[in-house]
């Protein structure tokens, strides 16, 4: 009975380890979307499985976007960066802060801490995630390719979206847009915010088909140009994980 006892107590003890490793994990709760700053120029980041990316941005005029791989331990926010608009050598680095979040408010930083208010917490969306472009049709074919290097990823949150595109090779920043969107009857509507290329197309609308098969997303519709797009998107952690 000693010996039950005590291997009970050792599988007790080690399903309340992990259980505590999950609540910590829950408790850290960055995944979805975070928001700080003013209308002047305010910054969001959008955190989604492993991955994130921050852009700054104002009403006017993009300022830079960055991103990557992300961690929380021990009170310690951990980022490594894919890519960087502003500062391409950052590339390849990692940058830690001690982070927490309190009544809803992420509260980042060393020396001089940066409160983040919550814009949503992964839901509702049914797109949330991080995805890279593996395919398009045309004239009813599909073309397919195995993301390399180049990538064009999409990351969401419940209710934010960013794409952008970049070279992890050449470090090279290609473009990005984002803002906020919603997914109703099969319909995902994208709203910017901010384009790189492009400050005109902020404010804009754009509505397209979607569907979701095999953790891939059908999109179509018309681009920001007016033309018309038939895009297939596929879950990141799926090909990371290959």
């Amino acid at each position: 009975m000693k010996k039950l006892s005590l291997i009970t107590w050792v599988v007790a003890g080690a399903l309340l380890m992990t259980l505590m490793a999950f609540v910590s994990q829950k408790e850290a709760g960055l995944s979805g979307a975070w928001q700080t700053g003013t209308d002047a120029e305010k910054m969001t980041t959008i955190y989604a499985g492993p991955y994130f990316a921050k852009a700054v941005y104002s009403k006017t005029e993009f300022q830079y976007t960055a991103g990557g791989f992300w961690k929380m331990e021990n009170g310690q926010l951990t980022e490594t960066y894919e890519f960087h608009s502003k500062d391409p050598d950052m590339v390849g680095k990692s940058v830690s802060q001690q982070a927490s979040i309190k009544k809803g408010k992420l509260v980042a930083g060393n020396d001089q801490k940066i409160t983040w208010t919550r814009l949503d917490d992964g839901t509702p969306g049914q797109l949330a995630g991080a995805w890279l472009i593996t395919g398009r049709v045309h004239n009813g074919e599909v073309s397919r390719s195995t993301p390399g290097v180049r990538k064009t990823m999409k990351i969401l949150s419940g209710t934010r979206f960013q794409w952008i595109a970049y070279n992890t090779e050449t470090k090279e920043f290609l473009g990005t847009g984002g803002g906020n969107y919603t997914t109703i009857d099969g319909k995902y509507v994208e709203n910017i915010d901010f384009f790189s290329r492009d400050n005109s197309r902020v404010g804009a609308s754009l509505s397209f088909d979607f569907g979701i098969e095999n953790d891939d997303w059908n999109h179509s519709g018309l681009s920001s140009k007016g033309d018309p797009l038939n895009e297939i998107w596929t879950r990141r952690e799926k090909l990371d994980n290959k």
